[in-house]
């Protein structure tokens, strides 16, 4: 898999080069490209923003740099385009999923007051947004859907249980988990996952995601 990233701060993504995700980017297992979009401003001074028509607060991201750079790196046009904002429809371990069995992502990302809509209209195939709150740019979301979405490419994580029985695989929010030593600060761990019984043990598992799930996120039950 090959995402590329659109940005005006290329920094961000340095650190996807530590943990999981990391080690994955040093074996090759999948491929992260980063564009600075100013690389591609025919403004003398590199500049990517104006202000916007009809006013405003503000500065809004104008069109031609962000034309040129997807223009540029997705020049056939195979890639799923992505522009990362509070208007577009909602991420989900669903979206997520689907995402990672793509070949190819570019990742569009606003700063300022966003972008101009006739790239949105051109260029852009889908919104995505991480939720129903504002960044400063879009790099922040970009790095959730990114670590979302590698987890899912196969070779990232070492094992396929570990997105399996995460929360949300199943619709559900996951079980409590516990480790080493069985008793901490007079807190003890549930009999049942001392028991060896597996049977017993995915039952209780499975309860405890039903009430979690219950009592914090009903609207997943509903759905």
């Amino acid at each position: 898999m090959k995402i590329n990233v659109l940005t005006l701060f290329p920094d961000i993504y340095l650190s996807l080069r530590n943990g999981v995700l990391g080690k994955a980017l040093e074996k090759n297992v999948f491929q992260l490209d980063v564009h600075n979009i100013r690389d591609y401003s025919l403004d003398k001074h590199k500049r990517c923003d104006d202000y916007p028509y009809g006013g405003g607060a503000g500065m809004l991201m104008t069109p031609q740099p962000l034309h040129d750079a997807i223009s540029a790196v997705d020049p056939e046009r195979k890639a799923c385009r992505i522009y990362l904002s509070p208007k577009g429809e909602r991420l989900t371990q669903q979206i997520v999923e689907e995402l990672s069995k793509m070949e190819e992502i570019v990742l569009v990302n606003g700063s300022y007051e966003g972008i101009d809509q006739r790239i949105i209209d051109i260029d852009i195939d889908r919104e995505i947004s991480v939720g129903d709150y504002v960044l400063s740019t879009g790099d922040y979301a970009s790095l959730i859907l990114i670590d979302a979405v590698a987890r899912y490419v196969p070779g990232v994580l070492g094992s396929e249980e570990s997105t399996s029985e995460e929360s949300f695989s199943d619709g559900l929010l996951e079980y409590p988990q516990y480790t080493r030593p069985p008793e901490f600060m007079g807190l003890k761990v549930p009999d049942v996952l001392l028991g060896g019984n597996h049977a017993e043990i995915k039952k209780w598992r499975t309860e405890q995601s039903l009430l979690i799930t219950k009592e914090r996120r009903p609207d997943l039950l509903e759905e």
